[in-house]
């Protein structure tokens, strides 16, 4: 199930027939009634002598015969369907490229409801990847989710209407069409993040694979804006999951490699025909290594100053304390918020995690946080959201809890991961999405959590379909991708051992975009304000009668290096902020020789 090769066959098709000279005319959104309206003027007045039309969707019978009647100079010699209505951004992720805002918006007047025109472009961008795919699956979705159940109805209905399109060979388990709420799992788009991918996306963005880089000091021109793809760039294919300490030392052993290349290529290597015909031959290839180069320089120097700038490796330690087991200390949170030197959107960001992780528990420290917001350079407006995330996705919205009911024997098992020393004090955060996955591959997706849109048959649940396709509507992230990811290599691997056997079953990851925390938030900030009033009042206080189950691992070990690999590594031990710091200190100092010795080389 590669998204990639799918479109790539499609665009390959597009573009090689007819053979002869062509003009390539397109529009922002096919199928739409602007994009049929240029097409009938266009016909009526042609410019050209011969049509082919291609659509990224199911074109309807009355579209067809809009386009018929209004060619009357017979110059349309090829009308087809290519389903590529969405976006592959990489083999096991695609987005529908729907980033919310007020002007497109993705809820309706409740939290609850769609907006009639996201739900359609929705129920398109799916049923496009389904044909492309040539997956009929059976629909289940997250039982709480008004949004997930109106989606898996649609798009049930869509494959029923369209039966001729969807009559592909049956398989004995049929593949499964999952369909999720960003809602039921707030916080994974919150936390910052610490793979290459993940990271450039979290604090520059990626938009159709392009990073807008104009903002970065004394960038060079031909960098103010860079390709990003892991099918167009070899380095980025190869570490594009690579955490951050890890990332430098690729770069810097990419550097020498470029480095001892231009030393062959110098003019005192040149001492003969062959030397020369060698040159000219490898030099293209040698100057596209050198531009290659000097965009993940930049890339990852912007990175590296980032984090310097917005303190993000001190907010990082306490976010990962909040997401996991672990927790984190009120006062640690307080420290944050209380410091001059971190942006308010972060001390925001950070508040909001912590009243999520909270709400049943600690509501008079949420209330002081939220003072300390407006005490500290955050804006009402902005620090009121604090309560329209708990309205929205707390826990009396959410289908599962979050924090509290991770099970002693998952976290038998994340202990022994950490006395391995092998668990990054960053990233020990795994999305809810890692959970779910573990319960579909054992046999254990309740289907009184997660119900079929029509039961396939008896025990249907507990069938291991080979294919999965996960929709998350709100919004999918990186973090989720790379969890998908590593479940295709190895599931027993990704769950720690809670998968057993689950060869053969692949994956794939959709979501109405793919966000960053900005967009995120934006995207409820803007929901909001459709929302009704309450949503931004403190939500009703009530007890929680589950007990807290706090694992402590121990403290922060440091590597940057070695067979271990670099990074940050939870272990025994003591003096915590000494290697916490040391970390900084390293990654931060290694990134920066980096780009010194790329200067040094001076790349033309």
């Amino acid at each position: 199930m590669d998204v990639v090769k799918a479109v790539e066959t499609y665009v390959t098709k597009l573009i090689s027939a007819p053979s002869a000279m062509k003009v390539l005319l397109l529009d922002s959104h096919t199928n739409n009634e602007d994009s049929l309206a240029a097409l009938e003027a266009e016909l009526s007045e042609p410019k050209y002598g011969e049509y082919y039309l291609y659509f990224s969707n199911i074109l309807s019978k009355t579209a067809i015969e809009r386009l018929a009647e209004v060619d009357e100079y017979e110059v349309v010699k090829e009308v087809q369907e290519y389903f590529a209505d969405f976006a592959p951004l990489l083999p096991c992720l695609f987005s529908l490229n729907h980033t919310p805002t007020s002007s497109r918006p993705l809820y309706g007047s409740t939290p609850n409801t769609w907006d009639h025109i996201a739900l359609e472009h929705a129920v398109q961008g799916i049923t496009a990847v389904l044909l492309s795919l040539k997956k009929k699956p059976v629909v289940r979705y997250e039982r709480m989710s008004g949004m997930a159940k109106k989606l898996a109805v649609e798009v049930q209905h869509r494959i029923k209407s369209e039966s001729s399109l969807f009559d592909f060979r049956l398989t004995q388990v049929p593949p499964l069409l999952l369909i999720l709420d960003r809602r039921n799992d707030p916080v994974t788009p919150l936390l910052s993040q610490w793979t290459y991918q993940a990271m450039v996306h979290e604090l520059l963005g990626i938009q159709n694979g392009r990073v807008d880089l104009t903002m970065v000091p004394d960038i060079r021109p031909e960098l103010s804006e860079i390709l990003l793809t892991t099918n167009t760039d070899p380095f980025f294919q190869a570490h594009y999951l690579a955490t951050f300490g890890d990332l430098g030392t690729s770069l810097k052993n990419y550097v020498q490699s470029y480095q001892s290349r231009s030393m062959a290529h110098s003019p005192s290597s040149i001492n003969s025909i062959s030397d020369m015909k060698k040159f000219v031959e490898e030099y293209p290839e040698f100057r596209k290594l050198g531009g290659n180069v000097s965009k993940h320089v930049a890339l990852v120097g912007e990175l590296s100053r980032l984090v310097g700038r917005d303190k993000l490796l001190e907010i990082g330690e306490v976010e990962q304390g909040l997401a996991t087991s672990s927790g984190a200390d009120f006062r640690r949170v307080q420290a944050v918020v209380t410091d001059p030197g971190v942006p308010a959107w972060n001390k925001l960001r950070l508040v909001i995690l912590f009243a999520l992780r909270y709400q049943k528990t600690q509501t008079s420290n949420i209330a002081t946080l939220i003072n300390l917001l407006l005490a500290n350079g955050v804006p009402r407006e902005d620090a009121r959201l604090v309560y329209v995330f708990l309205n929205i996705a707390g826990a009396d919205q959410r289908q599962d809890d979050l924090f509290s009911t991770e099970s002693l024997l998952a976290k038998g098992r994340s202990a022994l991961k950490g006395l391995k020393g092998v668990e990054n004090v960053y990233t020990q955060h795994t999305p809810h999405l890692s959970q779910t996955l573990e319960h579909l591959f054992k046999g254990r997706l309740k289907e009184a959590s997660y119900p079929f849109v029509e039961t396939p048959g008896v025990n249907a649940s507990l069938q291991r379909p080979q294919d999965v396709i996960i929709f998350m509507i709100g919004g999918a992230t990186y973090e989720e991708a790379l969890t998908v990811t590593l479940f295709n290599q190895d599931p027993v691997a990704a769950s720690n051992g809670g998968v057993q056997n689950a060869a053969g079953t692949r994956l794939l990851l959709g979501g109405t975009c793919v966000h960053n925390s900005s967009s995120y938030f934006e995207m409820i900030r803007s929901a909001a304000a459709s929302f009704p009033a309450s949503v931004y009042e403190p939500p009703p206080e009530s007890a929680s009668n589950a007990p807290a189950l706090n694992l402590n691992l121990g403290g922060v070990n440091v590597s940057l290096g070695g067979p271990g690999g670099s990074g940050v590594f939870r272990s025994s031990g003591e003096g915590v902020g000494v290697q916490a710091d040391g970390i900084r200190d390293g990654v931060l100092s290694l990134i920066d020789k980096v780009k010194q010795g790329v200067d040094r080389i001076a790349i033309q």
